[in-house]
């Protein structure tokens, strides 16, 4: 068994077709995908956002108890790595930028590694900018085909041209929808008709506190996201068909996820995914300011709850409706491949609940930036450390019931998702005995994945 695993940046769950919840995204090639495989209804995100996510992806393991947005460590063990060791060719094709800068070896264990490098990102360029992929890669694109999606789909093609008859797992990641939202504008009119080609940036706050924002600005930068989404599902398409055509669907198995979403003004207006601090004078800290800080940034289900979709030959279509975590992948795929997970692996094969979905599924998930405490200066969203002036929030997801975490003081939340799956009635305060009930599973969690004490110690209490 062949496996090509497709991880697309930034991909909201219910801007996949398939799932059902938005009325007139687009994304035939993904529904399709979905029509013949396992839909995962209740998959969550781990570490956050994305690197973190990647390391889980990599290991299997809870990897935000013990590593932040850093290089994987000596002795930290990847899939890649076993795959490699028993004559499997390992392959990734990615153009998420930050595998390899400032010391980093996400190539660990591939014997081919293809990075594009047109989303330069990370403040490489000091403009206003900086976060985001290289102006000068992007002022040289022509054609739809220049895009970075496009691109790295087109990589994945080429090599496989060359390799489909061996035994092989391809690793193919592409950091759009990611923003800039800049795709050609024709896929953002499918959702924007009269779309005027202004590319708006996110503010990582709440928008209406920042000048010159509006409901309309953020309303655009959804159709520019939405047509980002669309043009990742044609090239995702593209490379399905060739897999087809080259008779390898009978002995390959698909896999299609993300590391986490975005919002789009929800939750009393955030645009972004994690928050700035509020300056002395109450304006917002932006991207490529020396001093910037990371505010109050709680993981709602638009952030935390992404994603997965698995065909595998043998396996029937269906959908899972159980607990499954970023975690659960990985050992997924040497399942899949006849092979045993080693013991350090944490996730759980989802394999079995593909085969039969009645199978009870995880009894929590945790999604949090890697752990840190008040002052911490850490890496959230890319290769710049910056401070946090509150913990991170940890969300704890149950079958019903999801805590939003907030350690030292009394900002948790809790939220009943069977009737208020919007997550718009904070009823911490009515169920104080739940949420000191997901708390306990919480510090169990922290302990069993070895936490660092003086971290442990400081969420060890839920305050309410």
């Amino acid at each position: 068994m062949n496996v090509i695993w497709i991880v697309a940046d930034t991909f909201r769950q219910d801007h996949v077709g398939a799932y059902g919840k938005m009325p007139g995204i687009f994304t035939p090639s993904l529904d399709a995908l979905a029509g013949r495989g396992v839909r995962f209804n209740r998959h969550y995100a781990g570490g956050f956002p994305t690197m973190p996510t990647r390391a889980d992806h990599a290991t299997g393991r809870w990897t935000a108890s013990f590593m932040t947005w850093e290089p994987l460590p000596d002795g930290v063990s990847t899939l890649a790595e076993v795959l490699a060791g028993e004559g499997v060719h390992t392959a990734a094709m990615v153009d998420t930028p930050f595998y390899l800068r400032e010391g980093m070896n996400y190539d660990r264990g591939f014997q081919t590694f293809n990075i594009y490098s047109g989303q330069v990102g990370g403040g490489t360029l000091k403009t206003e900018t900086a976060h985001h992929e290289s102006e000068q890669a992007r002022y040289s694109w022509r054609y739809e085909s220049d895009r970075n999606v496009a691109r790295t789909m087109t990589n994945a093609m080429e090599w496989l041209q060359l390799h489909y008859e061996e035994d092989f797992f391809l690793y193919i990641d592409t950091w759009d929808p990611h923003e800039p939202w800049d795709a050609p504008d024709y896929y953002t009119k499918l959702y924007m008709p009269d779309y005027d080609g202004e590319l708006v940036h996110p503010i990582y706050g709440r928008w209406h506190e920042m000048p010159g924002y509006s409901a309309e600005l953020v309303d655009k930068a959804h159709a520019t996201y939405c047509g980002e989404v669309t043009m990742v599902d044609t090239w995702v398409g593209y490379l399905l068909r060739m897999v087809e055509n080259m008779g390898l669907n009978d002995r390959t198995a698909i896999i299609f996820t993300t590391d986490h979403g975005f919002y789009f003004g929800e939750h009393g207006g955030w645009f972004g995914k994690l928050q700035f601090a509020k300056k002395p004078d109450g304006s917002l800290y932006q991207f490529g300011e020396s001093d910037a800080i990371w505010g109050f940034s709680p993981l709602y289900e638009e952030l935390a709850l992404i994603p997965l979709v698995i065909s595998a030959p043998g396996v029937e279509a269906g959908t899972y409706d159980g607990l499954t975590s970023v975690v659960d992948v990985m050992p997924t795929v040497l399942d899949l491949m006849g092979l045993e997970a080693p013991s350090w692996v944490e996730g759980r094969s989802l394999l079995g609940k593909m085969r039969d979905t009645s199978l009870p599924g995880r009894d929590f998930t945790v999604t949090t930036v890697p752990f840190a405490n008040p002052g911490d200066a850490v890496n959230a969203v890319d290769d710049r450390r910056r401070r946090m002036s509150h913990a991170n929030v940890t969300t704890v997801t149950t079958d019903d019931w999801a805590l939003l975490y907030s350690p030292g003081d009394t900002r948790s939340e809790l939220y009943n998702l069977k009737t208020d799956p919007k997550q718009g009635d904070n009823v911490i305060a009515q169920y104080p005995e739940r949420a000191e009930s997901i708390h306990e599973q919480l510090v169990g969690f922290m302990r069993e994945t070895g936490l660092a004490p003086h971290m442990l110690e400081y969420r060890k209490r839920l305050l309410i």
